[in-house]
C-alpha cells in the first residue's frame, strides 16, 4: 500500500498531534523526492533538453552473431538484445563462472590465494600444450600459487589451469561442476548448466547471453579483485608470454573485461564490460564469425549504450529518504533509506520524467531493528518501473514503556479505518 501521510480529520488533541507529524513527514518525503529529481548540475539549454527527451532511442547497431545482449550493470536492465535466452555453447566464457566459484570459495575460507595448486598430469593431458585449446604453460606435476594459476586461466584462457584449479578446489572437475551449478542458481542464472570448468564442448554444457551478463554483473559486484584479473593485457608463465585475447583492452581504455571464447560449435564469443563515469555496461556476443567481428560488434554495442543511455544516482546509501510514524516506540519516527546506492540507467533526456514512489506498511509498530526492511522505493519512467530498492530502517526504534504502549494502542484503534 502506498505511504499515507495524513490521518483522519478529528477535532482532538491526538488528531492535531498526528496532523503535525503528517505535515513534517510529507515535507521530508517531498525533500527526498526533490533530491531524487534534481536536475543535473550542468544542464544544457532547456529547449535542447526537451527536444532530446522527445526523440526515441535509435535502434542498436547490427550485430553478427547467434545471440547478443547489452545490459546495465547496476540494474540489470536489458537495453538491447536478440535471442538472449537461447541456450548455447559458452566456450571459454565458462571460465568466468570458474573465477566466480574460486572467489566465493576463497571468501568462504575454503581455499586461499597462496595455496599451492598442482598442475596434475590429468590437467596437463586434458588442457595442456598437446591439445587443440588454449593453455597456460604451467609445468606438469609442479605447483604454483593459486592466484598465479588463476591469472593463467583468466588472461591466457588456459584450459590446463582451469582443470588444475577445479581439482584443487573440489577434488575433481565433476565435483567442481556441481559447485558451478549451485553458484549459478544462487546468482539467478536460470538457463545455464555447466559440465566442466573450461568450456570445451560437452553434452549439456550451455548458457545464455542473459545468464552470462548476469554472471558478469555478479563477479564485478561480489568479487572485484577477481574481476580485475580480466583487464591484465598479458601474462607470463616460465618462458612463455601470452596476450589477453580480448582485443577491446587495447582499443578502449574504459573496457576492463571480461572474457573471450571460441570453439567450432560456439563460434567466436565475447563478454565485454566498460565503465564511463558512474555508468557501467556489459555486452555479450555469442556465435560471431571471427575474432575481429566479435570485438568490433561488442565495442559498437557499448558505444551505442553509452551514447543513448545515462546513469544517475538517485539516493546515497545510508542517507534519509523519508521518515515514517512508529507506534509504541521510545521515539515516534523511524528514518528510512536504502542500504546500497540507488542508481538508474535511462534514455538520455528523460531524467526529469522520473517519478519516484514509496510503498511502506500502513502502520509501523516498535520494536524496529536498524537495517530492517520496511518497504520499497520505486522509480517509474513512462509508467514502467526502471529501478527499485528496499527501504530499510536507518535507526533502531526500541519498544516504549507500558503506559505509552497502552496509549498508542488506544490511538491506533481510534484512527483505524
Amino acid at each position: 500500500m502506498k505511504v499515507r501521510f495524513s490521518p483522519r480529520d478529528r477535532m482532538t488533541t491526538g488528531v492535531n498531534a498526528l496532523r503535525g507529524f503528517a505535515v513534517a513527514a510529507l515535507a521530508t518525503f517531498a525533500v527526498g523526492l526533490a533530491v531524487a529529481q534534481q536536475a543535473p548540475s550542468t544542464p544544457g539549454p532547456a529547449p535542447a533538453r526537451a527536444l532530446s527527451g522527445d526523440l526515441p532511442v535509435p535502434p542498436p547497431p547490427a550485430i553478427t552473431g547467434t545471440a547478443w545482449i547489452l545490459v546495465d550493470a547496476v540494474s540489470g536492465n536489458v537495453l538491447a538484445g536478440e535471442n538472449y535466452d537461447t541456450p548455447l555453447e559458452p566456450a571459454s566464457i565458462t571460465k568466468v563462472m570458474t573465477s566466480y566459484v574460486i572467489a566465493a570459495e576463497i571468501a568462504g575460507g575454503k581455499v586461499k590465494e597462496t595455496d599451492q595448486v598442482m598442475m596434475s598430469e590429468n590437467a596437463w593431458r586434458q588442457g595442456g600444450a598437446g591439445t587443440d585449446g588454449s593453455y597456460s604453460g604451467f609445468e606438469v606435476n609442479k605447483t604454483a600459487p593459486l592466484e598465479q594459476m588463476e591469472k593463467g586461466m583468466v588472461v591466457q584462457s588456459g584450459n590446463d589451469a582451469a582443470i588444475a584449479l577445479a581439482e584443487h578446489v573440489a577434488g575433481s572437475t565433476d565435483a567442481f561442476a556441481q559447485l558451478m551449478n549451485m553458484y549459478a542458481k544462487r546468482i539467478g542464472m536460470k538457463d545455464s548448466h555447466f559440465v566442466n570448468p573450461h568450456g570445451l564442448p560437452a553434452e549439456g554444457h550451455v548458457s545464455t547471453a542473459r545468464d552470462l551478463a548476469m554472471l558478469g554483473r555478479a563477479l564485478i559486484h561480489d568479487f572485484p579483485k577477481a574481476y580485475s584479473y580480466n583487464k591484465i593485457k598479458e601474462f607470463t608463465v616460465g618462458p612463455i608470454t601470452q596476450p589477453n585475447r580480448n582485443l577491446l583492452l587495447w582499443r578502449d581504455s574504459t573496457v576492463d573485461g571480461i572474457k573471450t571464447g571460441h570453439t567450432s560449435g560456439a563460434g567466436y564469443c565475447l563478454m565485454a564490460s566498460a565503465k564511463r563515469g558512474d555508468q557501467r555496461l556489459i555486452s555479450v556476443v555469442m556465435g560471431s564469425t571471427s575474432e575481429a567481428q566479435r570485438a568490433s560488434d561488442s565495442l559498437a554495442l557499448l558505444n551505442w549504450g553509452f551514447r543513448f543511455y545515462e546513469t544517475h544516482k538517485l539516493y546515497d546509501a545510508g542517507k534519509q529518504v523519508a521518515q515514517q510514524k512508529v507506534w509504541k516506540g521510545q521515539v515516534n519516527e523511524v528514518q528510512l533509506g536504502v542500504a546500497e546506492p540507488m542508481l538508474v540507467t535511462i534514455p538520455r533526456g528523460k531524467y526529469d520524467q522520473l517519478k519516484p514512489t514509496m510503498d511502506v506498511p500502513k502502520s509501523l509498530v516498535a520494536p524496529i531493528r536498524k537495517g530492517q526492511a520496511i518497504g520499497t522505493v520505486k522509480v517509474l519512467l513512462d509508467g514502467k518501473v526502471v529501478a527499485q530498492r528496499p527501504l530499510v530502517a536507518l535507526n533502531a526504534v526500541e519498544q516504549a514503556g507500558f503506559f505509552k504502549r497502552l496509549w498508542h494502542e488506544l490511538l491506533m484503534w481510534w484512527y483505524a479505518d
